[in-house]
């Protein structure tokens, strides 16, 4: 059914692995897509998002994603909204466990941070890369980001785009605990089967409050996110920064 992700389920547990290894499982928009369509038609009562190894998300394929995004941002038709991969998943009634198995950087880091629960392996990394390329972070980068670890160590973090390890997120409770790589996978599923246990509608309810009590209006930030893209796409800093990254050299920005 899909072609770059694989869903499983196992009882009422869901697991959604991101399956393309060769590219330390970066999104293309296909990927984005099938996400997206497994999250919106799970019939599991709990899922868990986790990648093939040696990653978990590296973000966006640059190669692929990024000048087609830029132009879809820049066109004069569009309308600025939250990216429907986003919208499945901070939207969803379905608790999502995200299990990070290796680096979660870029878009990477902001799938974990719309899971409800993050379980990180040893091996795991977190980074919000987008001010490396020029751009601002998406919708989870500001909110929950700031929520987890608190406004100035989010501010360091996305001002910075410093890489942590697993134990620093951690420290800065970011996930909720660091296990052993091998052990990654058992203890999500463990935890997950737990919470399909429960009353599904209640579990359901619970998660509806939390985002009542907690999230901001998505669609609001989402619309601010894709207009402030749109002009930072145009920018000298968001050129050089790509095509620093693609030559492996220090960028140069020079605020044009």
């Amino acid at each position: 059914m899909y072609t770059e992700i694989e869903y499983e389920q196992r009882g009422h547990v869901g697991i959604i692995t991101i399956d393309r290894p060769e590219a330390r499982n970066a999104l293309t928009f296909t990927t984005y897509a099938e996400l997206a369509d497994a999250v919106d038609t799970t019939t599991a009562r709990c899922l868990v998002i986790t990648g093939r190894d040696p990653a978990f998300c590296s973000g966006d394929d640059v190669k692929q994603v990024m000048v087609a995004a830029s132009a879809d941002l820049q066109r004069a038709d569009r309308e600025p909204r939250l990216t429907p991969a986003a919208g499945s998943l901070l939207r969803t009634d379905v608790p999502v466990i995200a299990a990070v198995n290796g680096a979660a950087v870029g878009w990477g880091m902001e799938l974990a941070l719309m899971a409800d629960i993050r379980i990180a392996s040893e091996r795991a990394k977190f980074g919000e890369l987008f001010v490396k390329r020029g751009l601002c972070c998406d919708v989870a980068g500001l909110a929950r980001l700031a929520e987890l670890v608190g406004r100035e160590h989010a501010a360091e973090l996305l001002y910075t785009g410093r890489v942590i390890s697993a134990a620093e997120a951690r420290d800065l409770r970011l996930v909720s605990r660091v296990v052993g790589h091998d052990d990654l996978l058992p203890e999500a599923l463990e935890l997950a089967e737990a919470i399909a246990a429960n009353p599904p509608l209640a579990v359901q309810a619970l998660k509806r409050g939390l985002r009542e009590a907690l999230d901001p209006n998505w669609d609001d930030l989402g619309r601010w996110v894709s207009s402030s893209l749109a002009e930072l796409f145009r920018t000298d800093d968001h050129r050089e920064g790509v095509a620093a990254f693609l030559e492996k050299r220090d960028p140069n920005y020079t605020g044009r």
